[in-house]
């Protein structure tokens, strides 16, 4: 019995029907449908399945990611798998204690669930500060601060001002256990999901409850909020959101080749550049607030369609290219038609460049971010996905200027690098969080074909 695999995208929703043994059967996609999504995810489906019109057949209790979702395929029963990051993904707002402990700790757990972080706060929320977070739009606030039994000052102070605000949104509050049941009480009325503290005591970071709640409450709460389809059909079917499956499936691509070390990916999208590693091994050598073994950094600024312009102005900054290189007409042109495909080889090179540009920033600034601790065998391999490096006949002149980057050269030195060309990332992290580890393993380790290091 095969399982169908998608993710829904912001433009393209793609798809990946793989055996129950991990083999891939087959893959296609489809332009993102919004407002009715359904439809390119029925495309998608009858794609790989001719035929059939996926229509899905819930079949359980019908709650959010915990129903058994199904597409009839020639009277066959498909399970369906899916995650979104259409209409923006996840968009969280962190509200902590101290910049350099809660509200980063929050930050880092956030990411690595997949949410699009749109706004950092520390210390008592003020009247300026409450604007700047109904500014940022968030789907849900991350409420956290102090450690299990330490300070409570600043997380009450700062729910009883959530409490008050017009910031409607659900919160998942994740501080001092302390003072769990006097924050709940002051957000009485409010959507409140309760959760482990994040930081639970100095230099011990917790992300996994979080994690968990962020899940739920997308799952439940957020997707629904989307506007991205009628009824609730889609709303069963999505299980993640897709930077979580994907962080998932890094996570279990490292646990696999545990000899070889950290897995880096570097994910170039149209609007953002995605970078995820992860370790088998926990660091020892963290630091104070802590790395945890898996994490993701969003770099919203470069991106291949609507972020390109920040990818020529970023490159420019660090001197990887000159204001001569001509770049700067393409990217505006590519930011003005964000669905527009490369149809000649000189568009695709163009496209290409641009890819390894922002992959180039986005892993040194993920380096910056994690202060370049990779377990104790470092990076064994650096996977690079996104339409440009998958449609790339060769992507040996990037490997070369990834490489060869000061900034990266120690971290890269020895690593191995695969092309994601079938997107496999997000489908393995699905299959493994649906109970098919053995299935997904294979999935990752017979698809990803690496290239060794000269």
């Amino acid at each position: 019995m095969p399982l169908l695999c998608l993710d829904v995208g912001s433009t393209w929703t793609k798809g990946a029907l793989v055996s129950e043994a991990g083999e891939l059967l087959g893959t296609a996609q489809h332009a993102t449908t919004a407002p009715e999504v359904l439809r390119g995810v029925d495309a998608v489906a009858a794609a790989l399945e001719p035929g059939t019109a996926a229509r899905a057949a819930d079949l359980g209790s019908g709650a959010p990611g915990s129903s058994r979702t199904a597409a009839q395929a020639g009277g066959a029963v498909v399970p369906v798998l899916l995650c979104s990051s259409a209409g923006g993904g996840l968009r969280l707002a962190v509200v902590g204690q101290e910049r350099l402990v809660s509200a980063e700790a929050g930050h880092r757990v956030a990411l690595s669930a997949g949410a699009k972080v749109v706004h950092v706060s520390d210390g008592e929320l003020d009247g300026a500060g409450l604007r700047a977070l109904r500014a940022a739009s968030p789907d849900v606030v991350l409420l956290v601060g102090g450690t299990d039994g330490g300070d409570q000052r600043t997380l009450l102070h700062n729910a009883s001002r959530l409490a008050a605000n017009r910031v409607r949104v659900p919160i998942i509050l994740a501080g001092n256990t302390a003072a769990r049941a006097e924050a709940l009480t002051r957000l009485a009325g409010r959507t409140v999901v309760v959760t482990d503290n994040v930081l639970p005591d100095i230099g011990e970071l917790a992300p996994a409850p979080a994690r968990a709640a962020i899940r739920e409450v997308f799952l439940r709460h957020v997707i629904g909020g989307k506007s991205l389809s009628r009824g609730p059909r889609f709303r069963r079917l999505v299980r993640a959101v897709t930077p979580d499956a994907v962080l998932s499936g890094v996570s279990l691509l490292a646990s696999a080749t545990d000899d070889t070390g950290a897995v880096l990916v570097v994910d170039v999208g149209g609007a953002t550049t995605d970078v995820y590693s992860a370790v088998s091994t926990v660091d020892e050598t963290a630091g104070a607030v802590g790395l945890p073994t898996d994490r993701r950094t969003v770099e919203g600024d470069i991106g291949m369609r609507w972020s390109a312009p920040g990818v020529v102005a970023a490159a420019t900054a660090d001197r990887l290219v000159g204001e001569a290189d001509g770049l700067a007409g393409a990217a505006a042109h590519r930011a003005a038609a964000v669905d527009w495909v490369p149809t000649t080889p000189e568009e695709s090179t163009v496209d290409l460049r641009l890819a390894a540009l922002a992959a180039r920033i986005a892993l040194r600034r993920h380096i910056d971010a994690t202060d370049g601790r990779f377990g104790p065998r470092g990076i064994g391999l650096l996977i690079l996905s996104g339409g440009p490096f998958r449609h790339a006949e060769s992507v040996a002149e990037v490997e070369t200027a990834l490489r060869s980057d000061p900034a990266l050269r120690p971290h890269l030195r020895t690593a191995a690098v695969a092309v994601d060309t079938d997107y496999v990332l997000a489908p393995a992290g699905l299959l493994a969080a649906a109970g098919h580890r053995a299935a997904a393993e294979h999935l990752l380790t017979t698809r990803l074909r690496t290239t060794h290091p000269h």
